[in-house]
């Protein structure tokens, strides 16, 4: 997925990225980035980046399940 359907689809994601350091969420590039190539082109490690996806995934799913 790219960071700007992440972001679209779920507004949470951006606050996460954000606190990882991942700042490019308004940025023309994420439209075609994935959010993986944006974080390892930021130097963000492979680990780092699994972790933020699965914050990011936990909390759509706690959001979902309070809806």
């Amino acid at each position: 997925m790219t960071l700007g359907e992440a972001i679209q689809k779920f507004p949470e994601s951006a606050e996460i990225m954000m606190n990882y350091g991942l700042h490019c969420v308004g940025c023309h590039v994420a439209s075609w980035e994935t959010i993986e190539q944006g974080a390892l082109g930021h130097g963000m490690s492979k680990n780092k980046v699994e972790k933020m996806v699965k914050e990011i995934n936990e909390t759509i799913n706690k959001n979902k399940k309070k809806h």
